[in-house]
């Protein structure tokens, strides 16, 4: 690809969006555009963001997304939910792009975990379901919504009562109870339907239904040829997963199938597939080829955040001794920051008592004397404020409280201390 390629990535603020924007993000050849019906964490990464953009069950929806797809010259949409996959399948000869499914009936089936099972209702590792409660001749069993996602709304069910005080029994999938490990499959299937890539993971730890910790592991014949039957017999195309959990005697069975990117295939990234950009290409009918590290990976995350101030600066100084190092060694994250100010053509000047000759000490740890507008070298019963000229517009940087207290006094300027660096990164595209 020449050109940049516009992807819309719709709803763009649920994990697997947000793991959309970090694979894609610095690929030079992709330009991402989010959007998303409410106003949700998208806002605070993609930097071509739309908000408050219409339902699909609204009659405008459709409209407004060819005008997003004009505004935008957008190439390809990837979808994020089920239901949008789902829709944007069946509307696809309205919708003016290439949107990044199979089609209509591998998005009703993966939605559907009644269809999927009375798909493979004739092999071996399809769990027993339970169509009615009569059918049920011992408990424990297992409840889980037909349309949910993760395990949201899923349950052990130890008697009848259970069951029958389901308000909505009939939108549950009854099945038998598998007490062993279990696995998400992290898959990839090009256009000419071949499966390039299975890749097992462990969910060690899950958080209202998200995987929060998960481990890469071997990828048996028996996974193996599970994800062959599983790939072909839905006609699946792109980056996709299924999961499978062991029954009593440690054969695996299959709890769900998905034609979408997970929030979790961050993991296999890390090992060198990236998922979101293997599909983007596979749609545009490019040939690809997975390959990855062979080597065992373990992610755990918890909640992050993103910051927006709400005041404008375009001057920063900063401290040397103890805030641009640590520990005499250079402290990454506030290089980062540096970095990260300098693309945004903001003036940075060092200011520091620093009893070395700075420009030596500069050199020795391998910053470049040239990321710093002005270099300005106090002696030590100096006073930094004296050399801040700018009024406004302007912020300090200083590990020591001291400093820091001294020119919030005498000029009233933003001060900051390393560890509040990141709420002033942007990290927008």
């Amino acid at each position: 690809m020449n050109k940049k390629t516009n992807v819309l990535v719709f709803p763009c603020g649920a994990e697997s969006a947000l793991e959309i924007h970090i694979a894609l993000k610095d690929v030079m050849n992709i330009r991402l555009v989010g959007a998303s019906g409410k106003e949700d964490h998208g806002r605070m990464v993609y930097e071509n963001y739309y908000g408050n953009f219409p339902n699909i069950v609204e009659p405008n929806f459709i409209q407004e997304l060819n005008n997003l797809i004009e505004k935008e010259s957008i190439d390809i949409i990837l979808p994020t939910h089920d239901t949008i996959l789902v829709y944007l399948a069946k509307h696809a000869g309205e919708i003016n792009t290439k949107i990044a499914v199979p089609g209509l009936e591998q998005a009703e089936i993966c939605r559907s975990k009644k269809r999927i099972y009375e798909l493979f209702k004739k092999f071996d590792f399809c769990p027993t379901v339970f169509p009615t409660l009569s059918d049920i001749k011992e408990y424990p069993v297992y409840a889980k919504l037909n349309e949910g996602q993760g395990s949201k709304g899923a349950f052990i069910v130890k008697n009848e009562k259970q069951l029958l005080d389901l308000p909505d029994l009939d939108n549950y999938v009854v099945t038998e109870f598998l007490p062993g490990e279990e696995l998400t499959i992290d898959c990839f299937t090009d256009r000419h339907g071949n499966l390039q890539f299975v890749g097992p993971r462990i969910r060690k730890r899950v958080h209202d239904g998200v995987c929060v910790n998960s481990t890469t592991v071997p990828a048996t014949d028996e996974i193996k040829n599970i994800g062959k039957i599983v790939s072909d017999k839905i006609g699946i195309r792109g980056a996709w997963y299924f999961q499978l959990k062991k029954d009593v005697n440690g054969k695996y069975k299959l709890l769900e199938a998905s034609c979408k990117v997970s929030g979790n295939m961050n993991v296999f990234r890390g090992l060198g597939v990236n998922f979101p950009m293997l599909m983007i290409y596979d749609y545009l009918d490019y040939d690809v080829e997975v390959f990855s590290n062979d080597y065992v990976l373990e992610m755990d995350r918890a909640l992050y955040s993103r910051y927006s101030p709400k005041f404008e600066y375009n001057t920063i100084y900063i401290d040397f001794d103890d805030t641009i190092t640590k520990e005499e060694k250079v402290n990454a994250n506030v290089m980062q920051f540096l970095y990260h100010q300098k693309a945004k053509n903001r003036t940075i000047k060092l200011i520091t008592k620093h009893q070395k000759d700075i420009y030596k000490t500069l050199e020795d740890l391998a910053i470049h004397k040239g990321i710093f507008d002005q270099i300005i070298h106090l002696k030590m019963d100096d006073e930094k404020y004296k050399y801040i000229t700018e009024k406004e517009k302007v912020i300090f940087v200083d590990n020591a409280y001291g400093e820091r207290a001294k020119i919030k006094k005498t000029l009233n300027i933003p001060v900051f201390d390393v560890d509040a660096l990141g709420t002033l990164i942007d990290w927008k595209e």
